[in-house]
């Protein structure tokens, strides 16, 4: 059975609700054991892997001045693109970029990259 593009855009948009509001388990439910996301800080693989990702990202936007700026949000066929910014307490993002691929109704492999300056 194939999904359909408004099913991988709710996916992409649960995603990226859940990271916001900084929600460890709502943000594990778009992720299988099969899951991969390929980041300049390493692979991580897996629902463990990836759990501590985003822990150790939402520890780091744990404060109350952290700011994210979507500027683009693209689902086309089984990918979805998204562009933003950021800044953290320790951090500021200057340009970040994730692809996703949703084949089915969970993320099966997602890339980042970004331009990260850390504050003096």
């Amino acid at each position: 059975m194939t999904t359909s593009a408004t099913t991988r855009e709710d996916v992409l948009d649960h995603h990226l609700e859940a990271f916001e509001s900084q929600d460890l388990e709502a943000v594990m439910e778009d992720y299988t054991e099969e899951s991969t996301i390929v980041t300049d800080m390493g692979t991580f693989r897996g629902l463990d892997e990836i759990e501590g990702l985003f822990a150790n990202l939402f520890d780091e936007f744990d404060h109350p001045d952290a700011s994210i700026t979507m500027e683009e949000q693209l689902v086309e066929g089984e990918f979805g693109y998204i562009v933003w910014h950021a800044e953290s307490a320790e951090n500021v993002y200057e340009f970040a970029t994730d692809t996703f691929h949703i084949p089915d109704d969970a993320i099966a492999f997602q890339t980042f990259a970004g331009k990260i300056r850390q504050k003096e």
